[in-house]
């Protein structure tokens, strides 16, 4: 019965992640599934899904299939909308599903490939694994299944064992205790660095979108890596680091000097992060707007001779906006075409969010 049940379990699973992923897209736009978030557990809400159950009718009233009737012959009358219904009706249901789970299917229906971190034979992380048995140890880790088949085994054999009164009484040589090791595992560690133009031209609905392409990029990547670090920066004409309750909240008036973010960048990897130890992802928000030419030329010389040869990746991300120039994107394809590690997007609503994670990672950097 048990098996069955969880059969049963499973399968309705799979029923949500096939509505989850059918609607995929629309669920990478709802902005509340973030505010959701804890304990790495979002909700999900889900139409048309009911856990499978048996409905018992009334057999005291004949009904549709009972008695007589002949071919074509109506069903019902034909007085139209009658009184309003007393029984309820279909409700959303929702469901719980793991960060884990949600990245998976982002993946699968992308068709992202997993990425292949480097630098993992490097950093070595020690655990400690409960992979044996031992005579000794504190209650706390008594396992308490092979100290009852012990101790009945022991009471069987010693005819001590009433099936009547099936007490058990535990002696000190049944018990039994898990024991633990200390493993190497190689461990892969990532850092994204979040870098947004702030400046006047950036409103709220830019940084919704910047918000909501965040979290999936996060989401993502944190499924490929055991550890990952986020910083973040924000600009306008100067550049500095801040958390992240910070990044999607602030909002300056000022201009827009894009190579800022770039050099404050740099001197935050310098500090903190070595290429040869750790998977850098660099992500930049913008809506295309730069204070000059020469500016916007510095930041490819900042990319071509630094940043693109650290990273695995430098992803950006042009959002809409009716004040800005939208030209910086142009300046990267012109200048950087070369640069296979550079990947950019446009995101003009939140429909095309899908499409720019999936050019970010199709390639599995």
């Amino acid at each position: 019965m048990v098996q069955k049940i969880e059969k049963d379990h499973q399968r309705f699973r799979q029923i949500v992640k096939g509505k989850i992923r059918g609607d995929l897209r629309k669920f990478l736009t709802r902005g509340e599934l973030i505010g959701k978030e804890g304990k790495n557990l979002i909700s999900i809400p889900i139409r048309g899904v009911d856990l499978p159950h048996f409905r018992y009718a009334d057999n005291h009233d004949a009904g549709v299939g009972q008695g007589d009737g002949e071919p074509g012959q109506q069903v019902g009358d034909d007085q139209g909308a009658g009184m309003g219904g007393e029984q309820p009706g279909r409700h959303v249901m929702e469901v719980e599903v793991s960060l884990d789970e949600l990245a998976d299917i982002l993946g699968e229906e992308l068709q992202l490939p997993r990425i292949k971190p480097k630098g993992h034979h490097n950093i070595t992380a020690v655990k400690d694994r409960y992979s044996s048995i031992r005579q000794t140890g504190p209650e706390s880790l008594r396992h308490f299944k092979r100290t009852f088949r012990r101790a009945l085994r022991r009471m069987i054999m010693t005819g001590a064992y009433n099936p009547t009164d099936p007490t058990i009484i535990f002696e000190r040589r049944d018990k039994q205790y898990r024991s633990w090791k200390p493993v190497k595992k190689p461990q892969s560690n990532a850092v994204i660095v979040y870098m947004m133009d702030v400046s006047g031209s950036m409103g709220h609905e830019q940084k919704e979108l910047v918000r909501l392409e965040a979290f999936w990029i996060d989401a993502w990547l944190r499924r490929n890596y055991d550890g990952i670090e986020s910083r973040y920066i924000v600009h306008d004409v100067h550049a500095k680091e801040v958390d992240r309750e910070t990044f999607f909240h602030l909002r300056e008036d000022g201009g827009t000097k894009i190579s800022s973010a770039f050099k404050c960048c740099k001197e935050l990897l310098d500090r903190h992060y070595s290429p040869a130890e750790w998977n850098i992802y660099l992500f930049h928000f913008s809506d295309g707007d730069n204070s000059s030419e020469s500016d916007s030329r510095e930041c490819c010389k900042l990319l071509r001779d630094v940043l693109l040869p650290q990273s695995n990746q430098f992803g950006y991300c042009q959002v809409a906006s009716a004040y800005g120039s939208g030209n910086f994107i142009n300046v990267l394809k012109d200048q950087l075409s070369e640069a296979e590690n550079m990947v950019t997007s446009r995101v003009n609503t939140k429909d095309d969010i899908y499409d720019s994670i999936k050019a970010f990672f199709t390639k599995g950097r």
